[in-house]
Order: structure tokens, then C-alpha cells, then sequence
């Protein structure tokens, strides 16, 4: 049974239907303004509050509103006085933050009825355990209670508590950077930086300054020395996510700080000694680029001492439903003041779908439904997993595929199969249309 506790916001002095009785079966804890009532939710959870708003002058419209934006997991009832319906401002407020409200006179009976069905309606909305703070709004912990979540924590607690090199393999958007925070946070560098770097994102042109640093008057531009991405990384973790994408030529100089736990800056004649750990992470078979002649293979043993794979979404839907609200709640500054939560059958259009795109799928998903749907519960149309949007996009999506297939094998076609003239005709790196072959099952 829900246990029928209430967050009364209002002056000690202005509830005088609190003095009718009544009440006995409601714990009720009183907040004088809001800046009390915040303190009070940011160490305890309510499913219920109260609130007088009886001060239409003045800002206290825009305060009012800035704590329902805050506090939006709360179910509140409002009591406020007819003149206050009449500015248009308070009509909006109570229209977009309050499952119900009452005027003066107070029908007490009435309201005790209010409170209880708005009660028992967020509990089987199935807000969070009455008595437990709300969530930290940035929060980055894995999410879930799958199995196969379960089974990469224990793993994450085994690799964490090692100093040698982790590979990471997961299909992307399934997590892979947050598997080595969580590794980072667990170890004994937790309290030394953690450097993540994307291998595919930074211009090979830019690549060897950015991971090893540069002297001054290493190159054009090069006005003062600049450390890099590895040596800012000393006493803790460097993450080098998609490292099938590091050119060859940078791999042996990767490879020489993993032996050697020293690195080189551009234009320098000695090397710097850095104390980091490295973690890598990939989502292409780094095995098969090995066999290719595309990745170092002593390099790929250096890094492939503690191995782990993440699990791709599919084979976590059990976690659906959580990390649909969990991300609700991490982006609940940009949602409709009207939306409040899932409805039943958007959750059940979740785990009907097979979500290619992972964890970052269902975030953009969540994310567009948020600011798009038109009732108070996101519906499986504003997720765009209705069999309309939904199937639009998908369509999209393998239209694109095609065309990119059609387009590597054009280049490929057009510069007689020399990969590098190819990758140039594309506007990718070398490394990049090494990738793009992998994915599409194009020999090269």
C-alpha cells in the first residue's frame, strides 16, 4: 500500500483548512516558500505536493514556474484564489504543471479526495520509491538490470581493478565510452583525469600533434609548446575510442608508449615519460583489419590484454523501459512543461524494436518525442515507432546505406582500385574508407 505522504507548500499562517481535520492518515511535511520546498526534494522524494498560490503580482508567477520546471516529478494539486485564474499567465502555469488544482473557498473533503486519486495515479505511473531523493540530473552510471548488463558490471569491477591495457568492442552507440568512464571511476586512477579521444574525428593532417603534443616551431603555426592528449592524461585514463581508425603511421608511435610508457612531441628530440592507462574501444573486428594488413598486429595484442564486449541493445531490452525514463529524466529541461511520462503502449512499441542505432537511438528518440508529443504521455508515434515515422526513417536509413555503398564502389571503380585516390574522391581518410569497406562487406 502507498503510503500517503504530502508536500505542503504554503505559509504556516495561510492553510486554515489544515484546522478542519481530517487529515490524521496523511504525513504531511510543510515547506513555508519554495526555496524550503527545494531543499526538502533535493533529500526526499515525494509522489504528492500541495501548493497555495495565492500571489498573482509580481514575479512570483515566473518563480513558481521555475520550481515546477525543476520539480516535475512531483504530482502537484494546486489551491489558489479565482482573481488568480483570471491573469492568463497563472492559467498557463497551472495548465502545464498541475494534475489539479482548487479555489477559495477550500472544500476540504473534496481536496483529501483530489490528493488521494492523484496519489494513487503517480503510483501507477510508477515514479520512483517514495522516500528516495531524486535522481542526480547528470547522473552517468550504466543503466540496467539485464543480465547481460549485470554480467559487463562484474566484468568492469574485475578489468578496473588491473593497470594493463582493456580493448573494448562494441557495436556503435552501445556505450563504449561509458564502459571506460565506469572502468576510470572503479580503479585506483580514479581521481586523475580522464582523457577521451575520438581517433576518427580528428584530421589525420592534426592527429600525430593532437595525440603526442608539439614543440614550438615544430610546424607553420606552431607558436609556443603544447602538450598532448596522452601526456595531459598522466595519473590517469586515456580512452582512445575507434582506434581502427588511427593511421598506420601513428599506431608504431602508439605503440612505443605502450612498451615504453613514454611519448615524443612533433619537433622534439626526447621523449616524456606519462603514467596513463590506455583504454581503446573499436566496433569494427580489429582481428579481421589485422588479417587485412589495415592494424598493427603487435599493437592489437598490446591492447588486447583485458578484452570486453558491450552488449548491444537488442540483447538488453529487458533495460528499455528504465533507460527510457532514466534518459526522460536527463534531458527533462528540454521536454514539454505538459509531458509527463510514457504511456503503456509506447513502452511496449520499445521492446518491439531492434534499435540499430543502440543506447544513442533510443536518447534521440526519447529526446524528439519529448519536445513533440501533444498529450501528457509520449506516445509510440512520437517515437516514431508507430509503423509510420518509424518506418519512414528506416527506409531513410537503407536508402542511405545503398547510396553509400554505390558511392564507395564508384570511387573504387573510377580510381582503379587505388584506395588512397578513392578515399581523396570520397573526402575521408584512408583509414575511414578501410572502415566504410568493413561495413559494407566490400573487399578492398
Amino acid at each position: 500500500m502507498v503510503r500517503k505522504e504530502l508536500l505542503c507548500v504554503a505559509p504556516q499562517d495561510a492553510a486554515p483548512w489544515r484546522e478542519q481535520g481530517g487529515w490524521d492518515d496523511w504525513d504531511i511535511r510543510h515547506a513555508a516558500d519554495l526555496k524550503e520546498a527545494g531543499r526538502i526534494l533535493r533529500g526526499k522524494h515525494y509522489l504528492v505536493g500541495l501548493m497555495l498560490l495565492d500571489a498573482p503580482s509580481g514575479d512570483a508567477e515566473a518563480q513558481a514556474r521555475r520550481f515546477l520546471l525543476d520539480h516535475w516529478r512531483v504530482s502537484w494539486v494546486g489551491v489558489l484564489s479565482a482573481g488568480a485564474l483570471a491573469e492568463p499567465g497563472w492559467r498557463r502555469l497551472v495548465g502545464d504543471h498541475f494534475c489539479d488544482f482548487h479555489t477559495h473557498p477550500v472544500d476540504v473533503a473534496r481536496l483529501r479526495h483530489t490528493l488521494g486519486h492523484a496519489l494513487g495515479h503517480a503510483a501507477l505511473r510508477g515514479g520512483h520509491d517514495i522516500g528516495e531523493a531524486a535522481p542526480a540530473a547528470r547522473e552517468t552510471a550504466l543503466k540496467g538490470r539485464s543480465q547481460a548488463i549485470a554480467q559487463l558490471r562484474r566484468d568492469i569491477a574485475k578489468v578496473a581493478s588491473a593497470a594493463a591495457p582493456v580493448l573494448i568492442w562494441g557495436e556503435s552507440g552501445s556505450g563504449k565510452e561509458l564502459t571506460a568512464k565506469a572502468i576510470h571511476d572503479q580503479s585506483a586512477r580514479r581521481d586523475g583525469p580522464f582523457v577521451p579521444i575520438n581517433c576518427g574525428a580528428i584530421p589525420a593532417s592534426l592527429i600525430q600533434s593532437e595525440l603526442f603534443g608539439h614543440e614550438r616551431g615544430a610546424f607553420t603555426g606552431a607558436a609556443r609548446d603544447k602538450r598532448g592528449l596522452i601526456e595531459s592524461a598522466a595519473g590517469g585514463t586515456v580512452f582512445l575510442d575507434e582506434i581502427g581508425d588511427l593511421p598506420m603511421e601513428l599506431q608504431s608511435n602508439l605503440l612505443r608508449f605502450l612498451q615504453e610508457k613514454t611519448v615524443s612531441r612533433l619537433g622534439s628530440t626526447h621523449s616524456v615519460a606519462v603514467d596513463a592507462r590506455v583504454i581503446a574501444a573499436s566496433h569494427v573486428n580489429l582481428q579481421r583489419a589485422v588479417a587485412q594488413g589495415r592494424f598493427r598486429e603487435d599493437l592489437f595484442y598490446r591492447l588486447n590484454v583485458l578484452g570486453l564486449d558491450v552488449p548491444p541493445l537488442r540483447e538488453r531490452k529487458d533495460d528499455l523501459s528504465l533507460l527510457a525514463h532514466h534518459f526522460f529524466s536527463l534531458f527533462s529541461s528540454e521536454r514539454a512543461p505538459r509531458v509527463k511520462g510514457f504511456s503503456s503502449a509506447a513502452l511496449h512499441a520499445l521492446s518491439g524494436h531492434d534499435w540499430p542505432g543502440n543506447v544513442r537511438e533510443l536518447i534521440n528518440r526519447v529526446r524528439r518525442a519529448m519536445v513533440m508529443a501533444e498529450g501528457q504521455l509520449i506516445a509510440a508515434r512520437d517515437l516514431g515507432l508507430d509503423g509510420g515515422i518509424g518506418v519512414a526513417v528506416e527506409a531513410l536509413d537503407g536508402a542511405r546505406h545503398r547510396a553509400e555503398r554505390e558511392a564507395i564502389r564508384a570511387s573504387l571503380a573510377s580510381a582503379g582500385n587505388n584506395l588512397s585516390q578513392a578515399a581523396r574522391e570520397l573526402g575521408v581518410s584512408r583509414m575511414t574508407l578501410y572502415r566504410l569497406l568493413d561495413k559494407h562487406g566490400l573487399a578492398p
